[in-house]
């Protein structure tokens, strides 16, 4: 059988490395002095393993909501003699000045810290603490890294045990003392959104050796400082800078770059138009150039091959066929071009391997791989073109779609306008159209991104979303690896009485199927969560406003389930006044079948447990159920469930009726005459997991008429539904307890009658087990 998109297993080091950070005082440290976690003295780590540990850790603690993070994790590598860093990769605001405190004396060759605004002018004196090892250093985004706290001057090796962590809008003093004397190694930087403060020129002059430079979002006071790196300069990133005569020919010295960025994020906020005489210039003097980002430029149309003079044939990525003038200079086509907001990715020659851009699928994707870590601006624009190319056309590349968009949800997943947009993709990703091409796997990846997202934000767009995707899978077996999760968030979404319509709806039906069919501890789980509560606040909330829609009915479906052999959550129901809104919604709506179904299928629940059973056994209750047996509704299941109530109620004998009104005896005629009006053939809108509180009224003597309902029932569901029910009431041990049916004397006769048929359907079944019976086994609704 052909693998599934993205099928393939975790490597064995992932699931060790997240099995240790899962289980970290049971595999590598201990709970030492005032509960701090140490490392054991056993404890060797290589780089590799170390490296691992802590970028799987913040992984974690950004996408996980399970794992609980550590105070002290950082200070488990502390020391180089037993832990060994050289490549780490942190991310947000969970990251302190006391965390890189904690790793000073490690040889880090690679330190990427992106978006850290928890970081001050403290991290700027730890990072002198790598400079004689450090190649590769990232800052971007951490913008407060520039400024003290509270104005206080740098601090590496001060307590910090006790360290106040004051808020980014504190840090007011910018920090002068620092520069990068002494990084005689770093190769590559990244100091993307630095603050207009600082002056870029002066910051950078003490690097010699520069290969790559991102000065993304940088104010430069001026250009010609980049000329000191022109015979070592491979990659210049410039996006978002202001382009200008002077920059470009500054740029076009740099004849070694062989990657350069100056793209921008819209040709809105673009001043400068690229000309065909300036795309010339980058071609010719900069002949190493195997990538290029001109995203966002506003483009003349000088710069076009004019269409009746374009190369004939399909797109080719030849140079000498290309469709843009001064890309017929190349000497082979680019690895990457970033065409993204521009007139030019709508060319048919491109030569390019790579492009990004809005034309097609592979443009899309290409933009939204390129530009997801450091431009969410942009991938939250290319994410929303691939909803529309999945919406309203195919997506041909699916594994990569959804693993694009799974990541950027990961990266971003504070960023409000990715989260919207990318939700929205995944619903339409793992729709019925997409399904049988995605592995357990990769669905598990969407689900708890799609969680992640729901947590995050309580906005009705991405919940509606979110709620939505959750709606593309099986349920509860797709979601019952985060069953719990899944159900907290979801009582979280209905909490609010007035919520908005369509989410509530959605959730409802969501929480139903989440409870329906699923083991009882699960159940018993839920409902400690308050999920019988937050049902009834609901209904109560419908009974208001006098509408009984989806979400009444829902509501009442999801009680029916949630009560099925689950006394303490019929106890919750019975606590909550929910025979009061049972009264209230067959006044108010006494022509809904559907409803009418739904609540007395939960009051067959509540009847099953013998301790709550004489809270039903009041005159207004009794009349009710007895009325209700006279019921159309639905088929014969209002009636069937009523009659289901009662029949456990008369089973406890004729000594609890202590109402002289209505008299037993006429409600039990009443149950043999709706008995035996019912069609024994009905199909049924039910779903039996088990037989066993059906199977308890059959040997007994104290109700004859609760004997005759069992049997009945037994008898419609094993011959409408054989292959389902037959080998059930086997399996329970019900032919011996129909076999004690005919040997009582109490028994009626036609009880024993339709004994003896189901027994032989029984029978018949085990020596023709085919199903013949309509050609068909489909069951809809709850159990009963």
């Amino acid at each position: 059988m052909a693998a599934k998109a993205g099928d393939n297993p975790e490597s064995l080091m992932t699931l060790a490395t997240v099995f240790c950070l899962r289980n970290l005082r049971k595999t590598m440290c201990y709970q030492g002095f005032r509960n701090k976690l140490c490392l054991r003295s056993d404890i060797f780590l290589p780089s590799e393993i170390c490296d691992k540990l802590v970028n799987t850790y913040m992984e974690l603690v950004h996408t996980d909501s399970n794992f609980e993070p550590e105070e002290s994790f950082f200070q488990l590598f502390s020391d180089p003699r037993s832990t060994r860093l050289t490549r780490v990769q942190l991310r947000e605001d969970f990251v302190r000045d006391r965390d890189l405190e904690a790793i000073r004396k490690q040889d880090l060759i690679e330190l990427h810290l992106t978006y850290c605004n928890s970081l001050s002018s403290r991290s700027l004196k730890t990072l002198t603490c790598f400079r004689e090892t450090l190649v590769s250093l990232c800052l971007f985004g951490c913008s407060h890294i520039f400024y003290r706290k509270g104005g206080a001057p740098l601090a590496c090796n001060e307590d910090t045990e006790d360290e106040e962590e004051e808020s980014p809008a504190s840090r007011q003093a910018l920090e002068t003392d620092f520069n990068f004397q002494g990084f005689n190694r770093l190769r590559l930087l990244n100091l993307g959104g630095l603050p207009d403060e600082v002056d870029a020129e002066t910051l950078l002059k003490p690097l010699k050796s520069l290969h790559s430079l991102d000065l993304s979002n940088v104010q430069l006071l001026g250009t010609a400082f980049l000329t000191q790196w022109k015979d070592r300069l491979a990659s210049l990133v410039l996006y978002n800078v202001d382009l200008s005569e002077e920059l470009v020919s500054t740029v076009v010295e740099l004849v070694n770059l062989r990657h350069l960025d100056i793209s921008r994020e819209s040709r809105r906020t673009s001043k400068f138009k690229m000309t065909r005489k300036i795309l010339t210039a980058v071609v010719q003097r900069l002949v190493n150039l195997v990538s290029l980002d001109i995203s966002g430029h506003i483009m003349l149309d000088n710069c076009t091959v004019p269409h009746f003079e374009e190369a004939m044939g399909r797109p080719s990525i030849e140079p000498c066929k290309s469709s843009i003038y001064p890309f017929q200079e190349l000497k082979r086509p680019l690895q990457f071009l970033g065409l993204y907001d521009t007139t030019l990715c709508n060319v048919t020659h491109i030569p390019a391997y790579k492009v990004t851009g809005s034309k097609n699928e592979d443009q899309v994707l290409n933009a939204i791989e390129a530009y997801t870590e450091f431009r969410p601006e942009l991938a939250h624009r290319a994410i929303n073109q691939l909803f529309d190319i999945a919406r309203i056309q195919h997506c041909s590349q699916l594994l990569r779609a959804l693993q694009l968009v799974i990541a950027a949800l990961k990266c971003h997943k504070y960023d409000k306008s990715i989260q919207v947009t990318g939700s929205a993709a995944l619903f339409y990703l793992t729709n019925t159209e997409y399904r049988s091409d995605q592995s357990v796997r990769l669905r598990r990846q969407v689900i708890q991104v799609v969680l992640n997202g729901m947590e995050q934000y309580q906005e009705v767009t991405v919940q509606r979303n979110c709620c939505l995707t959750l709606c593309n899978f099986s349920i509860p077996e797709e979601l019952e690896f985060q069953y719990s999760r899944v159900n907290q968030l979801l009582l979280k979404i209905l909490e609010p009485a007035r919520q908005d319509e369509s989410i509530q709806r959605i959730a409802v039906h969501l929480c139903n199927a989440l409870v329906c069919q699923v083991d009882n501890h699960h159940k018993e789980a839920v409902g400690k969560m308050g999920f019988v509560k937050t049902m009834l606040n609901l209904i109560q909330k419908k009974l208001q406003d006098r509408m009984c829609d989806q979400v009444m009915e829902f509501s009442w479906s999801a009680l029916w389930n949630i009560t099925d052999e689950t006394p303490d959550n019929c106890q919750m129901f019975l606590n909550c006044r929910g025979m009061s809104l049972f009264l209230e919604c067959l006044q108010e709506f006494p022509d809904k079948q559907e409803l009418h179904r739904n609540m007395l299928g939960l009051l067959g629940n509540v009847a099953e447990v013998k301790a709550l059973r004489p809270q039903l056994l009041t005159p207004q209750f009794i009349t009710v159920f007895s009325n209700l047996l006279d019921s159309k509704a639905d088929g014969i299941e209002v009636s069937y469930n009523a009659c289901g109530v009662l029949s456990h109620i008369m089973f406890d004998g004729p000594e609890v009726w202590s109402m002289e009104e209505p008299r037993r005896d006429t409600v039990m005629d009443k149950m043999w005459d709706a008995i035996q009006s019912w069609d024994v053939s009905s199909r049924r809108n039910i779903n039996y997991r088990s037989f066993e509180p059906i199977l308890r009224l059959l040997p007994q003597s104290i109700s004859p008429v609760s004997q005759h309902w069992a049997t009945w029932a037994l008898y419609n569901l094993v011959s409408v539904y054989p292959s389902k029910y037959c080998p059930l009431l086997i399996k329970e041990g019900g032919i011996s307890l129909l076999e004690k049916v005919l040997e009582l004397d109490s028994s009626q006769p036609e009880t024993k009658d339709m004994a003896r048929k189901v027994m032989d359907q029984c029978e018949n079944f085990k020596e023709d087990p085919m199903e013949t019976n309509h050609g068909q086994e489909v069951n809809h609704g709850q159990r009963g």
